[in-house]
């Protein structure tokens, strides 16, 4: 496995061009399961999860290729079967589900497993594909679902915004026979960049970005080629690394209109956030960083894909802050390897309290999960001293040449192999 080693304290300047979304890419990716013929995707970030989305879309029959940040996906004789040696890997694999009984009245995924975050089940993707005329047999660890006569339109609503069981039906509604009321839905950016795609394949939506999508059925959907969108976790990441280093950085490709509880947040705390014709500029304010209250909630609420990074920004500031985490029970895993580095951070329950203006100090840390592990970069780069980032792989999940990115602007930090 790989660390990162970060020397801190060195302001970061330059420039960032965002990466696309890792959250827009995956469903998108997906819904070529959906599409009977040729589809080109650009715009599309060199990640793990990427490449695991591409491996299961050969494996499923739709020949798939990444190269300079386009793929290619071919049609082919669509297979059934997602295996649990790729959805292992990658909880979002579950989202071939709807596409694939769309298509082929069949489907063989292996249940997701255990996220180090939280619980995240699929039973909300099941019981509103079952509305739509699915079942299910749950055996040996697989879903095996069937809809022999094809699957029929229904008014569905979620017991609660679940993104990928909004994702999941979305894509199977599209090809259902009659009309989808979808009720309840998640409201997220990706959502509306899934839907946008589906729409020039040929479908019939409206409403993405609402509670209520309704999608009206058609018989097939043909191929295009699109652009994912810029990943906002990704330039919110960059943000809070300017602000924790007292740098400056003009971010490209930024997307500001899906961004505005974490600019909100941003701006409350002291940072000075720009919009140019060239990019945002993101630089700490005259005053310097001061301490902000942030609660969790589904969009457009401030995401939880935020929380440790904002974390890292909080403890850099003066004043004190209550995170309040609602979305995932096991989301504050970073909290202690923050304390390790000097952070003073108390929690109770689902709250954490931060109390800033304290020195971050080098120390050999691990990422739990993706968005700890930015946490601890960002911490690493305001921190005095060396810190070492172990279990980086969680990182290559969602940040794209990371590292490659952070040495462009100034950061002293490399990627080393650890020695057992």
């Amino acid at each position: 496995m790989d660390s990162f080693i970060i020397e801190g304290g060195t302001p970061l300047k330059g420039i960032v061009q965002v990466s696309g979304s890792k959250n827009a890419a995956l469903p998108i990716l997906m819904a070529a399961i959906a599409v009977d013929s040729r589809v080109t995707y650009t715009n599309v970030p060199d990640l793990r999860d990427i490449h695991t989305t591409i491996k299961l879309l050969n494996l499923l029959g739709r020949p798939a290729v990444l190269k300079d940040g386009t793929v290619e996906v071919e049609n082919g004789e669509l297979g059934i079967e997602a295996p649990y040696d790729l959805v292992k890997t990658m909880r979002a694999s579950v989202l071939c589900l709807g596409p694939l009984l769309a298509r082929k009245g069949e489907a063989l995924v292996s249940l997701p497993g255990g996220c180090a975050i939280g619980a995240r089940p699929v039973d909300q993707h099941l019981s509103a594909l079952e509305k739509m005329g699915a079942q299910f047999d749950l055996k040996n660890g697989y879903i095996h679902g069937h809809c022999p006569t094809g699957l029929k339109g229904a008014k569905l609503q979620f017991d609660f915004p679940t993104v990928g069981g909004t994702e999941n039906v979305l894509m199977a509604a599209c090809l259902a026979r009659g009309e989808s009321v979808l009720e309840n839905c998640a409201r997220e950016p990706e959502i509306v960049d899934l839907a946008d795609f589906l729409v020039q394949c040929g479908a019939q939506i409206e409403g993405q970005g609402s509670s209520v999508i309704r999608v009206q059925g058609v018989d097939s959907l043909h191929g295009c080629r699109y652009r994912i969108m810029p990943d906002r976790i990704e330039a919110g990441t960059f943000l809070i690394a300017a602000a924790v280093t007292g740098g400056e950085l003009l971010l490209r490709d930024c997307p500001v209109n899906a961004m505005d509880a974490v600019l909100g947040k941003l701006r409350e705390a002291g940072m000075s956030i720009e919009e140019r014709a060239d990019g945002v500029l993101a630089r700490t304010g005259g005053d310097g960083l001061l301490g902000v209250d942030i609660s969790t909630q589904p969009h457009p609420g401030f995401p939880t894909d935020m929380q440790s990074q904002f974390m890292v920004l909080m403890c850099c500031a003066q004043g004190s802050g209550l995170v309040q985490e609602n979305i995932f029970e096991n989301r504050f895993m970073h909290v202690q390897e923050l304390v390790r580095m000097g952070a003073d951070i108390r929690i109770s329950g689902s709250s954490a309290m931060v109390r800033g203006g304290r020195t971050l100090t080098g120390a050999p840390v691990m990422a739990s999960d993706l968005r700890a592990g930015a946490a601890l970069v960002l911490a690493g780069l305001a921190a005095q001293g060396t810190t070492r980032v172990q279990r980086v792989y969680h990182v290559d999940r969602g940040y794209e040449h990371l590292v490659e990115k952070l040495a462009a602007v100034g950061a002293q930090i490399a990627r080393v192999k650890d020695v057992d």
